[in-house]
């Protein structure tokens, strides 16, 4: 059932009114969240950033949840790959220059699953804005009208459930 509620959301936040780049936006800051690990300092950063800008804070959560079983699965790679960077001959003095740093230190850059995970959702960053921002538009003009003709999405909309939720909903804003 829970799997079921969240399809719902993100097919809500799919056909919402919310700009196609505003919707990238809110899952690209839930990835960096749900890749990293959570009690990372540059977490509070993107979780302020999504408080800020105006992203969809529905596609946010819903991506950190997806990215952060993602990240689970993919933990040992960070590691390797974090391992990888901090050895870089060429990158010795940056990292001895940044661990001096105090608030930069307080990063945990130093981690090798922090530094790896970061790293590659900073490379993931920009494709995913664009390849989501994309299928947001597809999805929009290909498939929408053809997901309201469901069977499921019509016994669910004409349900007195549905309408008890519209109209709280309406209340809320």
């Amino acid at each position: 059932m829970l799997i079921l509620r969240y399809l719902a959301k993100l097919l809500k936040a799919l056909a919402s009114e919310a700009s196609p780049s505003q919707i990238a936006g809110g899952f690209i800051l839930g990835m960096i969240i749900g890749l990293t690990p959570l009690s990372s300092f540059h977490n509070l950063i993107v979780l302020i950033l999504i408080l800020v800008l105006r992203v969809n804070m529905g596609m946010a959560i819903l991506s950190f949840m997806v990215f952060s079983g993602i990240a689970y699965l993919a933990d040992n790679q960070f590691h390797q790959f974090g391992i990888w960077l901090l050895e870089l001959e060429s990158m010795q003095n940056t990292w001895s220059a940044m661990y001096e740093v105090e608030w930069i230190a307080m990063s945990r850059f130093y981690n090798t699953v922090v530094l790896g995970s970061l790293v590659t959702s900073l490379i993931l960053l920009t494709p995913m804005f664009f390849l989501i921002k994309l299928g947001v538009v597809q999805y929009r003009e290909k498939i929408h009208e053809r997901v309201k003709k469901w069977k499921i999405v019509r016994v669910v909309k004409g349900s007195k459930f549905y309408s008890i939720y519209q109209t709280v909903n309406r209340l809320r804003g």
